[in-house]
């Protein structure tokens, strides 16, 4: 049973609709001018609001703004009257579910209504679930001073509008940190739309995010809506965006500053509404020292900056996050007695992880998806992880004639890359993620170290 609010100035329609409604089990409520109908949303909860286009002489819309102001929103179906289409293209810009022409059918009606519903329903169950994982996301990322500060600057931008850049080492939790800034957001019940600028080729990039007419490209058999416009009054994260070419860079300048997309192959612009974060795991400062990133551009993107810790520099977090961890796959492995052993948990606390937080959860599950036994001792870890730990315990640094440190370094290099080739059955998108790479910066390092094609996928 669903709560409907309907919003009409004639009488017979509103009560023609109270009687249909309330047959399929639901509670109706009438309103007979915009003033009703916004007192009536002020005082309670509703499903659903249903509002003629115009009323008297009050447009329909100001019931939509007052129903989209609410937290959490009710669905809003507009009633149009028959040959203007304009008018149901403005109620759908500025967030209505959908619209239905005078006269309608009851059956067409009343299908309408349970679609809309259904999406309420859906929008409010994945409200309650990230309400519910939201904490566990914060305890993913962790609890240490630094990051407590993290997550005091996430309360204060989530209400914002503001570009946020979020910066920090691969693997440090960077698409956390924005799921973490959209849950707590007025735009919390709206779509979250991660984009990896480093994975998708140029051309495809700028058809994803700004939308394609048809005959644009070889291939591009209809019109197609980008994310920017698709995600609604949602949030959008443009990952990796260091990774942007200098020409998506211009289009993305622009796209910014005018809140208005220009699909690919079309000479109309279209608004968006859509909040855009960004994150990315480069120096912008030094890449625009570089000229492979423009200065205005960064200024746009960089409105606030939250920049997150290596996992090295909380070391301190380390033994709580892979218990965690732990016991978040010993759940899914039905095995809840799985635990590490002091010298395992000692051994993890002195290791450096280049790949921070992603490379630790990788590590716990690799050991608990191979565990023969309960405890988890130090076999259970990675050869390098065990070596590494007991270098870096020792302060005593041995540097001798002919040393080089860009030879070593390159040597260090070359064994990781091998590693994770290995450890990925020679699929490089794996091994990138493994070492917390981009795809592109792995292939360059492998073609710089002689082992694989700079082109080779």
């Amino acid at each position: 049973m669903a709560r409907i609010l309907v919003v009409d100035d004639e009488q017979s329609i509103r009560e023609y609709l109270e009687v249909l409604l309330s047959r399929s089990g639901h509670v109706v409520e009438l309103a007979d001018s915009v003033e009703a109908a916004r007192a009536l949303l002020a005082s309670r909860s509703y499903d659903l609001a249903i509002s003629d286009f115009r009323i008297g002489r009050e447009s329909g819309i100001d019931v939509l703004k007052a129903a989209r102001a609410l937290s959490p929103p009710p669905e809003v179906i507009i009633i149009t009257a028959y040959g203007t289409p304009a008018s149901a293209v403005q109620a759908m810009r500025q967030g209505a579910y959908d619209y239905i022409s005078k006269p309608f059918d009851n059956d067409e009606l009343v299908l309408l209504v349970d679609r809309a519903l259904e999406k309420s329903r859906l929008t409010e169950e994945n409200r309650q679930l990230r309400a519910t994982l939201l904490p566990r996301a914060e305890y993913f990322v962790g609890t240490s001073p630094a990051m407590r500060q993290v997550w005091t600057m996430v309360d204060k931008v989530a209400q914002a509008r503001s570009t946020v850049l979020i910066t920090g080492e691969s693997g440090t939790g960077k698409e956390v940190v924005a799921r973490a800034i959209h849950a707590r957001s007025a735009r919390a019940t709206s779509p979250f739309v991660p984009v990896n600028c480093g994975a998708l080729a140029e051309g495809v990039l700028e058809s994803e995010l700004f939308g394609h007419v048809r005959g644009a490209f070889t291939g591009a058999n209809s019109d197609r809506t980008g994310i920017l416009v698709s995600a609604g009054d949602g949030t959008v994260l443009l990952d990796e965006v260091g990774e942007l070419p200098p020409s998506t860079q211009v289009k993305l300048l622009r796209v910014l500053q005018e809140r208005r997309v220009k699909p690919v192959g079309s000479s109309r612009e279209v608004p968006f509404e859509a909040r855009v974060l960004a994150a990315t795991n480069r120096r912008l400062d030094e890449e625009v020292k570089a000229g492979r990133f423009r200065e205005d551009l960064l200024f746009r993107l960089n409105v606030i900056n939250i920049e997150l810790p290596p996992l090295r520099a909380r070391r301190d977090e380390i033994r709580t996050l892979a218990t965690y961890f732990l016991g978040r796959v010993a759940e899914e492995l039905g095995r809840p007695g799985l635990h590490f052993s002091e010298d395992t948990l000692k051994l993890l606390e002195g290791y450096s992880f280049t790949g921070n937080v992603r490379q630790l959860q990788n590590i716990v599950e690799r050991a608990a998806t191979l565990a023969d036994a309960e405890e988890l001792g130090p076999d259970s870890l990675p050869p390098g992880v065990r070596g590494t730990s007991e270098s870096l315990a020792s302060t005593d640094v041995k540097i001798g004639e002919g040393f080089s440190l860009e030879r070593h370094l390159d040597e260090i290099e070359r064994r990781f890359l091998q590693e994770s080739l290995k450890q990925s059955g020679g699929v490089k998108m794996r091994a990138a993620q493994l070492l917390g790479l981009t795809f592109r910066s792995l292939r360059y390092r492998l073609a710089k170290q002689g082992l694989g094609d700079r082109e080779e996928a």
